[in-house]
């Protein structure tokens, strides 16, 4: 957080505050209005409200314990900006189920305009015609049963690719130590990278390096965010004006890519992501037409909405099964004698009898969400949350199974090919610490020894 920055802000406005606070009291209708009974909050400073709670925490640590002293319905004010907090099944099933529509949109900021191009795509579109469209074009389109089935070849390859990588990185390098972080990020990116070009594209690694920069300057605080009405802030912050180079660059790489994809000419039967965005762009017949900046959008949606979680998901999975031998020798007991020896590769159909496997995921993405803030969501009418008046002020991820399944894949094929060592011997446990962003992943890669399984000659 710029803090230097927020404490001008703060000096340098405090005087207009005031004068506006006094403006407001002689104009205001002496018809007094009916008190909202307002969520509780942990107290406020002037002009930053709630932002001293989160100096250097993890917001999203720090939530939860705020969460526990005033309860499962919280209102922080960060900033200039309202922000109402639910932490239990309860409350969340009021907001994403009993009243999902009201809470379908999606609050508009400067940064999020800057890289969704002004609400294009569909993980940052407000609720309406053109986010259902693009929605639709997700399910109808991008993962239509062709296009699945396709994906499900590439995942089988990639993960064959990854299963030879961690052989060979055992058997050459010293210790057999093998960066997992790094091997389930290129899995992840390499995947999904696929799935879109079909090839390795000339510019795909210079891609990837911006998306990076985009994830980091869209996580934690950003002033010109927190206080959208102040000039001020929004000189004073270079968040802002990096964003939009950073976002001009990404433009730039996936204009060049179509140009590419458009002389090359692909044909209707090997179509890949792309080429069904740009068939849909050709066909104008959408209500909304499909331009070059919304394919840019979608396809950034689609890399940082595939590739951050699935990742994060995979390294804290192998985290945490690591630090619990028991479970660990369960999990792998299971996958190694419900799929029997000699498998070179797990795909989709073998992963159906494995239960308690499926737990394990389930447990770990309830210890460790990949997005533990989720994306906020805005209110679109006035409603009620466990008693509580929520002023005005269903979203589903179209490609979740996909998600899900990369994360069951890739899993699976660690525990039942490889055996795991930490590199400082027996009994020593993986350090857990948090690093905040887009997708909380791990402070630290996670490095483990993997050693080749082979069964007995009586298993």
């Amino acid at each position: 957080m710029e803090v230097l920055s927020l404490c001008l802000v703060a000096l340098a406005t405090l005087l207009v505050t005031w004068l506006l606070k006094l403006s407001a009291s002689f104009g205001s209708s002496s018809k007094a209005k009916k008190p909202q009974l307002l969520p509780p909050g942990p107290w406020t400073l002037p002009i930053i409200g709630s932002l001293h709670h989160f100096v250097s925490v993890l917001p999203h640590r720090r939530i939860t314990e705020l969460c526990r002293l005033h309860g499962p319905v919280m209102l922080l004010r960060l900033g200039e900006v309202p922000t109402v907090v639910v932490s239990s099944a309860e409350a969340a099933a009021v907001v994403m189920k009993t009243n999902d529509l009201a809470f379908a949109n999606r609050p508009r900021s400067v940064t999020q305009d800057i890289y969704s191009c002004g609400g294009q795509g569909i993980a940052l579109a407000p609720y309406g015609e053109q986010w259902r469209q693009m929605r639709k074009v997700c399910v109808v389109e991008l993962l239509s049963a062709k296009q699945v089935k396709r994906l499900e070849g590439i995942r089988a390859e990639e993960v064959s690719n990854l299963l030879q990588s961690i052989s060979i990185t055992a058997s050459t390098r010293a210790g057999g130590v093998v960066n997992l972080s790094e091997k389930v990020s290129a899995l992840s990116n390499d995947i999904v990278s696929r799935g879109l070009f079909t090839e390795r594209c000339a510019r795909q690694d210079e891609y990837l390096g911006e998306i990076d920069k985009m994830a980091s300057l869209m996580s934690g605080f950003s002033l010109v965010d927190l206080f959208p009405s102040s000039r001020l802030v929004r000189w004073l912050s270079n968040g802002e004006r990096n964003m939009k180079m950073c976002c001009a660059r990404m433009q730039g790489i996936i204009s060049d890519i179509i140009d590419g994809r458009k002389a090359a000419q692909h044909g209707a039967d090997s179509e890949d992501l792309l080429d069904v965005l740009l068939r849909l762009q050709a066909e104008d017949s959408l209500p909304f037409p499909l331009t070059t900046e919304s394919i840019g959008v979608l396809i950034f949606d689609i890399f940082t909405a595939a590739t951050e979680t699935s990742a994060t998901v995979l390294e804290w999975a192998m985290s945490e099964i690591f630090n619990h031998p028991k479970v660990m020798a369960k999990v792998q007991s299971e996958v190694r004698q419900v799929l029997g020896p000699g498998k070179a590769v797990i795909a989709n159909n073998d992963l159906r009898e494995l239960h308690y496997m499926r737990m394990v995921i389930k447990e770990v993405l309830r210890m460790h969400p990949p997005i533990p803030l989720l994306v906020p969501r805005e209110t679109r009418e006035d409603c009620k949350i466990m008693g509580y008046d929520i002023p005005q002020g269903r979203r589903q991820c179209p490609g979740i199974l996909f998600g899900t399944s990369t994360v069951e894949i890739g899993l699976t094929n660690l525990l039942y090919h490889f055996d795991w060592a930490h590199p400082n011997g027996a009994g020593e446990s993986v350090d857990m610490s948090e690093k905040f962003g887009i997708a909380t992943g791990r402070r630290r890669n996670l490095q483990l020894i993997a050693i080749p399984y082979v069964p007995s000659s009586s298993t």
